[in-house]
């Protein structure tokens, strides 16, 4: 009986057991439900606040406090290009930047500069390197500029152009592609744009164009080893 008793009274504990692992599933089922629930109306909330954000700094008349000539990358000359070849916005805080576009220039540094300049071109880029590694700033980072083709590219990139032609790779000195490396890991810094060639494209990638640029004699190896050192150096470099 002794044994009966202990069985029985084992069975009975083991059937407790179960009972009470049922109860705390179901306890713990319905507390994981509600916490996804709550972490989901968390998510939610934070995509609509930052919808309703981004739907604010495109009113009418709201914009960011601006200085003429004021330049985005410390080193760049202002030569501003024709309005009619940009469009004023407040990025990002509108639309956020998460691509640079390199584009060639298929002619010398100063005919790049007059085209931008003129109201009739209808395009222009954010920044021009010249062969010697000079950088010229002709749009403000916080506005799109008209350099891809492509709306949606337009509104969240950061175009790049580089004096000389495609079909000539000795134009893309040494100093260029140096000085656009480090122009480059600073926007990419700035933005929190990663290093990689899904982000920092060529004009010739981007959906709908008709650009070749920057051609096959754009090294890009070469240049995004050269990004990824720049950003690298200006990371271990003290505020």
């Amino acid at each position: 009986m002794g044994t009966r008793r202990a069985s029985k009274n084992g069975s009975g504990a083991a059937g407790a057991s179960a009972s009470g692992g049922k109860d705390a599933d179901r306890r713990v089922g319905r507390r994981a439900l509600l916490v996804g629930t709550a972490v989901a109306a968390v998510g939610t909330a934070v995509v609509a606040r930052d919808e309703l954000t981004r739907a604010w700094w495109r009113v009418p008349g709201v914009a960011k406090p601006r200085k003429d000539g004021e330049v985005d990358y410390t080193g760049a000359k202002w030569v501003a290009a024709s309005d009619a070849n940009w469009r004023l916005a407040d990025r990002p805080d509108d639309f956020g930047i998460d691509m640079v576009i390199v584009h060639v220039t298929q002619g010398s540094f100063d005919s790049a500069v007059k085209v931008f300049q003129d109201p009739a071109h209808g395009a222009a880029a954010h920044y021009i390197v010249r062969k010697d590694g000079h950088v010229t700033q002709m749009i403000r980072e916080l506005d799109v500029a008209y350099h891809a083709g492509n709306r949606d590219y337009n509104e969240r990139s950061i175009g790049i152009e580089h004096e000389g032609f495609v079909e000539k790779p000795e134009d893309f000195t040494a100093e260029m592609y140096e000085a656009s490396a480090r122009l480059t890991a600073r926007i990419c810094a700035r933005y929190d744009i990663p290093l990689d060639r899904e982000h920092i494209l060529g004009h010739v990638e981007v959906p709908g164009t008709d650009h070749t640029d920057p051609g096959e004699g754009w090294d890009w190896d070469r240049y995004m080893k050269l990004v990824r050192a720049a950003a690298k150096a200006g990371a271990s470099t003290p505020a």
